[in-house]
């Protein structure tokens, strides 16, 4: 068995691998579907995590990496609007009427910042800014207890290859901002797609399930990246602005000091200049001892396979509704090395988990769901769920348009998975 282990004291603690040889709003009865691509408008290039949001309302969801969305509202709306928006760009409202239900093309423009009417003048303190921004926590996100629903997604690629997919719909209850208690979430569907064949005869699992992508909150978990006392052993840098809704973003880039041998991260941060609001961020693990950063992810395994991280990537991006800003999507990324002891080349493995707020609502009555009730965060997402056999899975929940690589990988399995039940069917 091998575990993948929290990179230094508070990491992202539950981000785990394991490897074991031989192997919303609540329902509603009727909903509208829209689906289509969000593009830039003069390059036609998608636009990869754009945000959709049903406007009067907290229903929302995000383009996947082929900028592709897919959008469920219900039949109360079908007369409404939905607000796309993405970092850098101009804003754009849409009536529902005109947008094509199933090839629904949305094009948006570069936001252009008019330099006579906003002062773009670089911060003097960079890495003060970032601090200013997490003492303002408690007054710029969230400050009540909300209940708010997510998709979850993983996948385990081997090479190009879909091998693994695990999806659920979670319930989050979200603690405010300014609290130090933690969130829990609650498992509301869940299923799975699986394909051994292809996985070097390991079974590659990821431990914690919703919990790793809940975690890359930074404002909410700030330690698990900059723990008490390590802003110390960075260096930080303004490296020029962009808009987001028509605001200033001062964009702030930061890495470790080269005198620190420890792995920490590099990365860099979006943060609105005039509420001092942090708004996205973008950051990576520095590996540059494999061994180190094998000892530090793989806690154990077989003897005659050697694994190795050679990229760790996260991205958290916030909404804003009223004022007030929250969580809403994250990604984890997780590349890394397998090499049997009695093979000449090793192999490459991809795992992403990635979650998106699709609705929340106010936690008035401070409901907390009981202990039974609770992921624990060991959870395996994998070993939870049911399989892709129920078409109607999802209902009228919101969720992340797979890619083609992923509906191909599942359209496999399931043909695989049929030819199996008719032979055993024709077994006297």
């Amino acid at each position: 068995m091998a575990t993948i282990i929290p990179i230094l004291k508070k990491h992202l603690v539950y981000l785990l691998i394991i490897l074991a040889a031989g192997l919303g709003w609540s329902q509603n009865t009727e909903f509208i579907q829209f689906s289509g691509k969000v593009t830039d408008q003069k390059t036609k290039k998608a636009l990869v995590f754009a945000t959709l949001s049903l406007d009067g309302t907290n229903v929302s969801t995000i383009t996947n990496t082929e900028g592709e969305y897919l959008l469920k509202v219900p039949t109360s709306s079908e007369n409404g609007s939905i607000t796309v928006s993405f970092l850098g760009y101009t804003n754009e409202n849409i009536p529902l009427s005109s947008l094509d239900r199933e090839n629904g093309k949305i094009a948006l423009n570069v936001s252009i910042t008019e330099l006579s009417g906003v002062n773009i003048s670089a911060p003097k303190d960079a890495r003060g800014l970032f601090e200013e921004a997490l003492k303002k926590r408690g007054e710029n996100y969230f400050s009540q207890q909300t209940v708010m629903t997510a998709f979850y997604r993983e996948t385990i690629k081997k090479r190009k290859k879909n091998v693994s997919l695990s999806e659920a719909v979670v319930n989050i209850h979200k603690a405010p901002y300014g609290s130090i208690r933690k969130d829990k979430i609650e498992l509301y569907k869940a299923r799975k797609s699986t394909d051994y064949t292809k996985l070097d005869t390991l079974a590659l699992k990821l431990q914690g399930g919703p919990f790793n992508t809940l975690f890359v909150d930074l404002v909410k978990y700030p330690d698990y990246v900059f723990s008490e006392g390590s802003l110390d052993y960075y260096d930080f840098s303004f490296k020029g602005s962009t808009q987001i809704n028509n605001k200033l973003i001062y964009i702030i880039d930061f890495n470790q000091k080269p005198e620190v041998s420890d792995p920490l991260y590099r990365g860099t941060l979006y943060i609105d200049a005039e509420k001092k609001i942090l708004t996205s961020a973008v950051y990576a693990l520095n590996i540059t001892d494999k061994n180190r950063a094998a000892a530090l992810f793989v806690r154990k395994k077989p003897r005659d396979v050697k694994v190795w991280p050679t990229d760790v990537a996260y991205r958290v991006d916030y909404r804003e509704k009223a004022g007030r800003w929250y969580y809403g999507y994250s990604n984890v990324v997780l590349e890394f090395r397998v090499k049997w002891d009695n093979k000449l080349f090793s192999s490459p493995y991809r795992m992403n988990a990635e979650m998106a707020i699709t609705d929340w609502r106010p936690n008035t009555s401070g409901e907390i769901p009981k202990a039974k009730d609770r992921l624990k965060q060991s959870i395996i997402l994998s070993d939870e769920a049911i399989g892709f056999s129920d078409p109607q899975f999802w209902g009228e929940y919101n969720i992340i348009e797979p890619e083609k690589s992923i509906e191909s990988a599942i359209r496999k399995i399931q043909r695989q998975l049929k030819r199996t039940a008719r032979q055993g069917n024709s077994i006297p």
